[in-house]
């Protein structure tokens, strides 16, 4: 088994649980952030909080935590104009996509991620791109990252692994596997300290966590708990 990794680390829910996991495979986990000007920004802020309270779940996670790192890809911002960088409205686009798409950002974050992991002597990049509940990105597809895999390793003479524990998850296969991962503890550290809203927004807490609601992100994380919420209901029963 591969005993070290690096988890593109949001701060957001996906990101969260990827974290989870990676805490319970590998020996040795850090973590990296990426700084692209989001409009949610605010997911940066929670980061450190969130770090600091997944170890206190399970005492092996403790140990295997090490350094975050956090990069600056505000280029992103420059040589893009989207939703997620931009204060416009989400919408739908004529090439299918919603504006929402950052075009080459998952793929520069797994390239900036493979240097550090080069020169950190790191295993396996874990990410959680998942092609099963996504907006159609297809630089979260399974193919995109299988090939991303190849190049790098071609590129660096390497033979890192790119993980993506959720890829054929939906959201509240999800919220399950955080469950199953770190139970209820983790599950609420979720709700609470995570953010996943494209907006930004954190005023009212809501049962699936803070948000506005009627983003695409909003809206998966909402249908995604409630569904997980009403199956564990029902199993109790």
């Amino acid at each position: 088994m591969n005993a070290s990794a690096l988890v593109l680390f949001s701060g957001g829910q996906d990101s969260t649980t990827c974290l989870a996991w990676a805490l319970e495979q590998y020996e040795r986990v850090e973590t990296i952030g990426f700084d692209y000007r989001q409009r949610h920004d605010i997911e940066l802020s929670v980061r450190p909080t969130v770090r600091e309270k997944i170890v206190q779940l399970q005492p092996h996670w403790a140990n295997r935590l090490g350094p975050d790192h956090m990069i600056d890809l505000s280029l992103l911002a420059a040589i893009s104009e989207t939703a997620m960088t931009s204060d416009i409205e989400i919408v739908m686009q004529e090439n299918g996509l919603p504006n929402t798409f950052v075009p080459g950002r998952n793929l520069l974050f797994m390239t900036v991620a493979a240097t550090l992991a080069y020169r950190r002597g790191l295993d396996v990049l874990v990410g959680g791109m998942c092609e099963t509940d996504f907006s159609g990105y297809p630089d979260c597809r399974d193919d995109t990252l299988k090939a991303l895999q190849v190049a790098l390793n071609l590129g660096m003479n390497s033979r890192l692994n790119l993980a993506t524990p959720l890829m054929w998850l939906d959201k509240s296969q999800t919220w399950e596997l955080a469950q199953q991962l770190g139970g209820e503890a983790l599950i609420e550290l979720i709700r609470s300290d995570t953010h996943t809203c494209y907006l930004g927004q954190r005023g009212r807490k809501h049962d699936w966590g803070y948000g506005c609601e009627t983003c695409p992100a909003c809206v998966l994380r909402a249908n995604g708990y409630r569904q997980f919420a009403t199956r564990q209901t029902t199993t109790q029963k």
